[in-house]
């Protein structure tokens, strides 16, 4: 998958492989993408558990329909537990979209993904970079390398910080969670840049920490991650879905006026003449510039890919 090619995802709905009601019910309940989680489900996970998980993924996976439905991504072991292969081998097809990688510390691990992907795409039939990369960046050292991480393979088309209360990523940096999330301002809006530098076109936030009755608070969130860049974000309850599909989608206001920024270029441009739009006490776009089209047509093209028009 080249990233060129991805789609907008509002919404990535974590769901534990070892519990097959729950991965029907998240494939269902109508998220963007669906994350099966091979790598820690439950705690504790024993190898015997492990098995039973991986077989059941396998038999969920070859009953779900060739086309519709969510995107589908696993979330898998790490490769220095030497038992990625496993996970892989249970996921791995024409059904899913990708594979997000755990516990990173440089770009080196996702080299090593990259590699071990070649192996099982071969071994299942499927073309060579079939399968993306989804890195979670949630210890300092990925933090701090995120571009280089992104840039580590070209089948990395999805990347966002991980944001929860109190758990890795909570180790690896020491914040407090508040209601506002000042704490991690930085952290999401480093990676956002860092990800649209290395051409990532849709960067993913981490999740609400939250609590699930708290609309006004999820509102709220959503609405700063996608002031600043993002697209979508992760969680971990369908409950959540219909604030965050909201937010992440275009408003009806933001769609009339791109299109009447980009009709009235094509007519501009046709006749030679200057575009206007609105009154000069608006300010910037009064007079329209190329740059202005631009991020309109851009913005058309992204509300296209989500179908909303």
């Amino acid at each position: 998958m080249g990233r060129e090619n991805v789609k907008p995802l509002r919404s990535v709905l974590f769901c534990p492989g070892d519990n097959e009601e729950a991965v029907r019910k998240c494939y269902a309940a109508g998220a963007d993408a669906i994350m099966i989680d091979l790598e820690e489900p439950r705690t504790p996970f024993t190898e015997p558990q492990r098995e039973a998980a991986r077989e059941n993924v396998a038999k969920i996976l070859a009953s779900f329909p060739d086309k519709g439905g969510p995107q589908i991504f696993a979330r898998v072991q790490p490769p220095e537990t030497g038992q990625t292969m496993k996970d892989l081998r249970a996921v791995i097809g024409p059904k899913v979209t990708g594979i997000l990688q755990p516990k990173i510390y440089s770009p080196a691990d996702v080299a090593g993904l990259d590699a071990i992907l070649n192996c099982v795409e071969a071994e299942a039939g499927l073309p060579i970079g079939h399968t993306a990369i989804y890195p979670i960046l949630e210890t300092a050292q990925a933090l701090r390398l995120a571009y280089e991480i992104a840039m580590a393979s070209p089948r990395v088309a999805y990347m966002g910080g991980a944001i929860s209360r109190f758990g890795d990523i909570h180790q690896a940096v020491g914040f407090r969670c508040t209601p506002d999330a000042r704490e991690t301002l930085y952290l999401r809006s480093k990676v956002l840049i860092d990800a649209k530098a290395a051409g990532i076109r849709y960067p993913i936030s981490g999740m609400w920490t939250g609590r699930l009755d708290d609309d006004e608070g999820l509102r709220a969130w959503c609405t700063e991650l996608r002031n600043i860049g993002y697209f979508g974000m992760m969680l971990g309850n369908p409950l959540l879905l219909r604030i965050v599909h909201e937010v992440f989608s275009p408003t009806k206001e933001e769609l009339t006026y791109w299109s009447e920024l980009d009709a009235l270029a094509t007519e501009a441009e046709k006749k030679g003449t200057q575009v206007i739009h609105g009154t000069l006490n608006q300010g910037e776009a009064h007079i329209v510039h190329t740059a202005h089209v631009g991020s309109a047509r851009k913005n058309l093209a992204w509300a296209r890919e989500l179908g909303v028009i």
